[in-house]
């Protein structure tokens, strides 16, 4: 059998220009990656042939391939990679706001776009509203799986490099769960001379991996946190998230009030609001308490309803209301804009339809 090639998107510029001599090289091969998005290293035409060959001969420029496209009326394209072993995981492009031109025809401003990412085939967390859960944990991703759905999305949708755009670790996987990779992925994506996405351009969510926050703030990386609350006491989050046995909801809040924030960023706390489960005013005021004195963002998220789930989708007038509650005692909170209802939108639907062979 024959050994798989190494990703070379799983090395940092510093980690290339060690093994690629002269260094100056590893920029070189850089910005042939991640500026022009090349796919073969014959296409590195200013590096010698010697070097393209045993470049070729050891490394893998394409640790995945596309397998289906879905896109939304909203502008919103959800993609399904297979991996080398033949898994899959989902990673999302949402348009949060579209290209704007002044009067006379020329540009205002470019689309602004935030990527959703996946770190982990299928995902140990089980959390009963997830379709992730359902197919079980395969394995962690490498740094190089991580990064390569960035760049192959906006490869795909001609984005240029030095066009900026979000990146939420919020696919399928918990990120804290394959730390070190992620860590990994966040300093290769915020290399200036790679992708150049600012550490204060990308989000990690978790589900509340109190030890791993506090690991993550000790090494003061500046990237935003979101944390995937979902309930306000440990009866009912441990019935939605069985990791709370593990990391209960005061641990997670010791653990946030210690994270490095940036003066201008606050810890977003993520609600995926159940009807008759977690939409009712009661709720509201537990969470008002439960974040008193922390730089605190809540959004709230409508459940988004897929094949087989217990779980319904909260009113407009519950959510309005439970919006209205928080900030109009001082608590900033947002419902979030729904994407891609029209496709396979909820973690893992895309991925449980191919496993089905439905799509």
């Amino acid at each position: 059998m024959l050994s798989r090639k190494k990703i070379i998107q799983d090395l940092t510029k510093e980690e290339l220009s060690e093994l690629i001599k002269p260094s100056f090289r590893a920029k070189q091969i850089y910005s042939w990656i991640y500026h022009k998005y090349v796919d073969s290293f014959e296409q590195m035409k200013n590096l010698p042939k010697e070097m393209r060959e045993k470049l070729d001969a050891e490394y893998t420029l394409t640790p995945l391939k596309t397998l289906t496209v879905q896109d939304s009326i909203d502008g919103s394209r959800k993609y399904l990679f297979e991996l080398h072993d033949g898994h899959t995981v989902e990673a999302v492009l949402l348009l949060m706001k579209e290209k704007e031109y002044h009067e006379d025809g020329s540009v205002k401003h470019q689309e602004r776009y935030t990527v959703c990412i996946s770190s982990q085939v299928g995902c140990k967390v089980g959390c009963a509203f997830c379709l992730t859960a359902k197919g079980g944990f395969m394995r962690n991703l490498t740094a190089g799986e991580i990064v390569e759905q960035v760049r192959m999305i906006k490869k795909d949708n001609d984005i240029d490099a030095n066009r900026r755009v979000n990146l939420v670790y919020m696919g399928m996987g918990e990120p804290l769960d394959n730390l070190d990779a992620v860590v990994k992925s966040v300093k290769i994506f915020a290399d200036p001379e790679g992708m150049a996405i600012a550490t204060h351009r990308q989000t990690i969510s978790t589900s509340g991996l109190s030890s791993k926050i506090e690991k993550l703030g000790k090494m003061e990386l500046g990237i935003n946190l979101a944390i995937s609350l979902h309930a306000v006491d440990d009866e009912l989050r441990q019935q939605l998230m069985p990791i709370n046995k593990a990391y209960n909801i005061k641990s997670i809040i010791d653990a946030v009030k210690n994270f490095p924030i940036n003066d201008r960023k606050r810890v977003m706390f993520e609600y995926l609001v159940i009807k008759d489960v977690n939409d009712d005013i009661s709720a509201a005021k537990k969470l008002l308490s439960l974040l008193d004195g922390i730089k605190a963002k809540v959004n709230l998220i409508y459940f988004n309803p897929y094949g087989g789930t217990e779980f319904k989708r909260p009113s407009v007038k519950d959510m309005k209301a439970f919006q209205e509650y928080l900030t109009s005692r001082g608590l900033h909170c947002t419902i979030r804009e729904s994407k891609g209802l029209d496709i396979s939108a909820a973690c893992g639907q895309l991925r449980e339809q191919e496993l089905e062979g439905e799509v």
